[in-house]
């Protein structure tokens, strides 16, 4: 019972430090895309409207507390705008 109980918290330890990983993240993303779109990037109008679109998505989804969900629309972004991670 105590290995059963000793497995369960380590995941839950394991889990919660992942999920306050991609917290730190996002708004560290989030001022690497400003930062990208205050230079004018060469992006079509198109292009511009989907980064811009992506990068309010990952706002919101980093206020609601989905992470995952935050750090995977803005790499999205990132990637579109050339900017590593």
């Amino acid at each position: 019972m105590k290995k059963l109980f000793a497995a369960a918290f380590a995941a839950a330890l394991i889990a919660g430090m992942g999920t306050s990983a991609f917290a730190a993240s996002c708004p560290k993303d989030m001022k690497a895309i400003d930062a990208a779109l205050a230079g004018n990037p060469a992006l079509s109008a198109t292009q511009m409207s989907q980064v811009k679109e992506l990068r309010a998505k990952g706002e919101a989804e980093h206020q609601a507390k989905n992470h995952k969900a935050s750090v995977e629309a803005l790499h999205k972004a990132m990637e579109m705008l050339g900017i590593s991670k």
